[in-house]
């Protein structure tokens, strides 16, 4: 029986002992998950774990908004108000220090965390915690590739197996006169970018991020001047697409579609979006672009930590509840059915997987490696200050990182509203 199993099997035979003297007319305690919207994979396992409750609990859905910033926005007006109807909640990564530091979620107990993060990438689980503890499970993550048109790799003599840098993408985009395409649109995407850019030159955006609003920022560096020459070249390069500032992950998955793409930055979800048409035989794949030869990429991290409300009137059932929707099994059923990757290291060794993910073993590595945004409760502060300076790309110079820095520090003391 796995560690997982034995979890589960001891939490509900306390959860029935705590019962068992219970009027049997009472009624099940149900559980409410405010999920992110999806294909309906989430609300699968929802059933799921409600029938290996065998009638203890029952877990249902509740669709919070499509956008990261609006489903923040909706989860702490509630949480600010001890709302007790937020039992699960699917968090981004990048809120959770702000959402634990704020007391809106419950702490994980060290034999429960213990088990119930066993054999996960450390990539995703450095993003659960605040302040040593462990407030959120690593449910699905996310981590961006290079897809490349083949035909463009072979005219520029590209090998995709080795690590790209970015100078040699733009100039075998110019070469092949095609373009690069990345989220530049003034959301938190370029965020994603900028951040990937900076720990790939080997710096950082806050250099003590726990130190809350006496953090120093750190983007006045080497690494931020490096992020931003590769900015600038590839804005002021023919490689640049018209629009390159207003593009998001659709839009430039849709311009990768287009005859004269060659190259772009995006998560996986593009690739499985093109499976059975005509572009799935030319889409190629590398490792996200080195800022700096010889220095392995760091790409970027995304994906959701399944968090428990400290409201909740069943934390002892949430708890039940996380360990099975976040075991191997659902990771698998969640990548299959979602495009999204799993947290868990084993399932990228599934038969099934591989199939279905031939660059199964880049995204692991990929993941292993990726750098996560800061992680601090002013998050929130942090990516808009970034995102108002380095907007649009055209405007993005030498100098940006300096004043971004000064910007985030005034923000941080209040000197400066955003």
């Amino acid at each position: 029986m796995s560690l997982r199993r034995k979890l589960l099997r001891a939490i509900a035979v306390v959860i029935a002992a705590l019962f068992a003297g219970c009027d049997s007319s009472e009624a099940v305690p149900t559980l409410t998950w405010h999920i992110n919207p999806d294909n309906g994979t989430q609300a699968k396992l929802a059933a799921q774990c409600t029938a290996l409750a065998e009638g203890r609990y029952r877990i249902r859905t509740a669709l919070l908004p499509r956008d990261s910033t609006a489903q923040r926005e909706q989860l702490v007006r509630r949480l600010a108000a001890a709302d007790a109807g937020i039992d699960l909640m699917s968090l981004d990564v990048p809120y959770l220090a702000e959402f634990a530091n704020a007391r809106f979620l419950r702490r994980f107990g060290d034999a429960e965390r213990d088990l119930l993060v066993q054999g996960m990438l450390d990539g995703p689980l450095a993003s659960a915690f605040w302040e040593d503890g462990l407030y959120g499970v690593p449910f699905n993550a996310n981590t961006q590739l290079l897809w490349v048109r083949k035909r463009v790799a072979r005219e520029a003599v590209l090998d995709l197996r080795e690590q790209l840098t970015w100078l040699q993408v733009i100039e075998a985009a110019e070469r092949t006169n095609t373009t690069v395409h990345i989220q530049a649109r003034r959301y938190e995407g370029y965020t994603v970018l900028i951040n990937s850019l900076i720990a790939s030159a080997g710096g950082s955006i806050l250099q003590n991020p726990q130190a809350g609003k006496d953090a120093v920022p750190a983007l006045d560096s080497p690494a931020g001047e490096a992020a931003a020459r590769v900015i600038q070249r590839l804005a002021g390069s023919a490689a640049a697409p018209a629009g390159m500032g207003n593009a998001d992950e659709g839009v430039t998955q849709a311009r990768f579609r287009g005859e004269d793409a060659g190259f772009m930055i995006n998560w996986p979800f593009v690739y499985t979006a093109e499976r059975g048409t005509p572009l799935e035989e030319d889409f190629g794949w590398s490792r996200w672009p080195a800022v700096a030869a010889g220095i392995p990429s760091r790409p970027p991290l995304g994906g959701i930590n399944l968090a428990i409300g400290a409201f909740s009137r069943h934390p002892d059932f949430a708890v039940e509840a996380v360990a099975c929707i976040t075991a191997p099994a659902s990771q698998k059923q969640y990548m299959l059915g979602e495009g999204l990757l799993a947290t868990v290291e084993s399932v990228y060794d599934d038969a099934e997987i591989q199939a279905s993910f031939p660059m199964a073993k880049l995204l692991r590595d990929s993941l292993a490696d990726a750098a996560p945004r800061p992680i601090t409760p002013y998050y929130p502060d942090i990516t808009t200050a970034i995102q108002t300076i380095w907007h649009p790309p055209d405007t993005v110079d030498a100098g940006t990182p300096a004043t971004s820095a000064r910007f985030i520090a005034d923000v941080l003391g209040g000197r400066k509203l955003l």
